[in-house]
């Protein structure tokens, strides 16, 4: 299952995610780099790690990450990354989320930033997450969240999946909500912020074709006010998403 359809489309974006501005900076990296300093915590998983910008955080403050991904060119990308820093605690391990090659109870933390929404069954991975994490350990799940009016969600799902056609879906902060009771975790805490998206640096991140840029753009100039005003489209296709965090521990 390592041959993902998400994989397949990733593989050759590896550089360009562990030198994104977006995904390497945020006042999320360093709640999550908060939530681990002056812990005792000796094995962290980075769920679905992409470029690697969680594991970085991590790293100087646990005994071990495992940076796991279905991606092998990202894990390469985070093993050099990892290298150049001078991080010697990180382990890479190729795998889908959904099935996780690890004993029960292996992990004292799980963090999981932006790559829910690329996962096959959403549920299942979160099952995964819970079942491979310690009784005591904590997990943090950070990713885009859909609006709840079908509207914006509409419109946020069209132009996700026309620059992306790996895109699954962004769940709503009340899908997010019911998905993870389901999966055995106890919600803890929840915060919610805005992500401005520049559009150029978005598109070039995915590789996304011409002709669908042209399509988002068309979408995005087509919308109706309400959806415009929401997501705060500017001239040049910038816009505005929420992302949601969701601080959990197991029941």
């Amino acid at each position: 299952m390592t041959d993902s359809y998400a994989a397949r489309h990733y593989g050759d974006r590896a550089q360009g995610y562990v030198a994104s501005t977006v995904h390497g900076q945020g006042s999320d990296l360093d709640r999550i780099e908060h939530l681990v300093a002056g812990k005792d915590l000796r094995r962290v998983l980075d769920l679905g790690c992409g470029g690697g910008h969680v594991t970085y955080r991590l790293a100087p403050h646990v005994e071990e990450v495992v940076a796991c991904d279905v991606t092998a060119p990202m894990l390469e990308a985070v093993t050099q990354e990892a290298a150049r820093q001078g991080l010697d605690n990180v382990t890479t391990l190729q795998a889908p989320a959904e099935e996780l090659p690890f004993e029960a109870g292996t992990f004292d933390a799980a963090f999981c930033r932006f790559t829910t929404h690329h996962w096959s069954d959403a549920l299942a991975g979160l099952r995964e997450a819970r079942r491979v994490l310690a009784p005591s350990g904590m997990a943090l799940f950070i990713d885009v969240t859909a609006p709840s009016l079908a509207l914006l969600d509409s419109w946020l799902q069209s132009m996700e999946l026309l620059r992306d056609i790996s895109h699954v879906r962004n769940y709503s902060s009340a899908g997010w909500t019911a998905f993870l009771g389901q999966a055995g975790f106890a919600l803890e805490a929840f915060q919610t912020h805005r992500l401005r998206m520049d559009f150029a640096s978005w598109v070039a991140r995915t590789k996304t074709p011409t002709e669908r840029v042209m399509a988002i753009r068309s979408l995005q100039q087509a919308a109706p006010e309400e959806v415009k005003h929401y997501f705060g489209i500017e001239a040049d296709g910038s816009f505005m998403i929420d992302v949601g965090s969701f601080q959990v521990a197991p029941l």
